[in-house]
């Protein structure tokens, strides 16, 4: 009776989330799997502490078999979740315009070895190797906050090729090992087919990947706009004003003789730009006044290798700290291929991927990012998509009343 009184009382008060899970969760061909998807966005929107699926449970129902049947939808139901990540999309880009695409990436601490992907790897944000889940997060940025829509799990060859492993974690036989930069496009790639809106700007934190040359080359191939933190690293080529000679040869001619790296380009960019705010991204701390901003042109030899003859030009930047024994750039190196932009409009998208990395913070510490315990591959997208979905839940509304116009 206690159970039955306390559901009553929750869908009295709940019509919103009610449509907001019908909406969502309607694809799904079962009563009892929208209930349930219903009751685990309930759980995450009210249960304090670790969002562990006996506690969000605990905190709808006091049904003795609550827990058993939400463990069950979440890690073994076989339901899709491209429909309802699309239907969030959709969902978001009505109700406020988005400013941006940004890439976060999320290691998820793990004991044993049980959980699906999991893996032993350097973890910079911790300074040391961990065991871990590794992901990338697509949020869709708009003014004042960011929206994860879409996920991606990194999977080590090792659970690729072990059918044991792949058959103890409920991994589909079109699921497979992918280079971190593929999950990256395949992430832009899915929002492309499925946004309504202007495609936006791609921002992304690839200062730690290999191949990057080739994934802006891509990207733009795309006809996407970009802006990316790269390798400090990353061979390039000065282009534009003063390298009129060198800028008509192929790129791939004038890479051996006049390629250096990025790092120490934008540590003597070509052009200042000393009022601009302070640069606040990834490997970057926010400073107590405006730092100085160098940028210069520049071609990247590699991203146009499938376009022979191409020479996209890019603009390439950092910030150089003034003051006593400082020394050229810190912090990130940025590269785009929207060089035509003002520096101060490219350094708002900067503070997008800033605003990222907030998000996954406030996923983590008030609606369950890194509790999920369930180690099946199925069950881990589903826990990613219901918590995508309370968090925009709970923040557009906030986010509409803030930048509403005043009357």
């Amino acid at each position: 009776m206690t159970a039955h009184m306390r559901t009553r009382a929750l869908a009295a008060g709940g019509t919103a989330l009610d449509e907001f899970t019908e909406r969502l969760f309607g694809h799904l061909p079962r009563a009892d799997q929208r209930r349930w998807a219903r009751v685990y966005l309930q759980g995450l929107l009210t249960t304090p502490g670790k969002k562990s699926v006996r506690r969000l449970a605990a905190s709808v129902t006091a049904s003795p078999t609550a827990s058993q049947s939400l463990q069950q939808f979440i890690n073994a139901s076989p339901w899709e979740w491209d429909p309802a990540r699309a239907e969030l999309l959709r969902w978001v880009e009505e109700r406020h315009p988005v400013r941006a695409w940004t890439i976060g990436q999320v290691c998820f601490p793990k004991r044993g070895e049980h959980s699906v992907g999991v893996h032993r790897r350097f973890d910079p944000v911790a300074g040391r190797i961990v065991n871990c889940q590794f992901g990338y997060g697509l949020f869709l940025s708009l003014d004042g906050m960011s929206v994860p829509v879409d996920w991606r799990l990194v999977l080590p060859e090792s659970w690729s090729v072990d059918p044991a492993l792949r058959r103890r974690a409920r991994i589909s036989p079109d699921v497979a090992h992918q280079t971190p930069e593929s999950l990256v496009l395949e992430l832009v790639d899915s929002l492309a087919t499925r946004t309504s809106s202007v495609r936006a700007p791609v921002v992304a934190d690839l200062s730690r990947l290999g191949a990057v040359a080739a994934l802006i080359g891509m990207l733009g191939r795309r006809g996407h706009d970009f802006l990316v933190s790269v390798p400090p690293t990353l061979a390039v080529c000065a282009a534009g004003p003063g390298h009129g000679a060198e800028s008509a040869r192929p790129a791939s001619r004038a890479t051996a003789a006049h390629a250096t790296s990025a790092g120490d380009l934008a540590r003597r960019g070509n052009t200042s730009h000393p009022y601009a705010a302070p640069l606040i991204g990834p490997a970057t701390r926010p400073q107590p006044q405006p730092q100085r901003i160098q940028s210069a042109l520049v071609r990247v030899p590699g991203a146009d290798l499938a376009a022979p003859g191409a020479q996209q030009t890019y603009r390439l930047f950092g910030e150089r700290r003034p003051g006593p024994g400082v020394r050229g750039a810190s912090g990130a190196v940025w590269l785009t291929n929207m060089s035509r932009h003002r520096m101060d409009d490219l350094l708002r998208l900067v503070r997008q991927s800033g605003r990222a990395t907030a998000t996954l913070g406030a996923l983590a510490d008030d609606f369950g990012l890194l509790d999920f315990e369930g180690r099946s591959f199925p069950g881990w997208h589903h826990h990613m998509t219901l918590m995508s979905a309370a968090y925009a839940y709970k923040g557009l509304p906030a986010l509409r009343e803030r930048y509403a116009p005043s009357a």
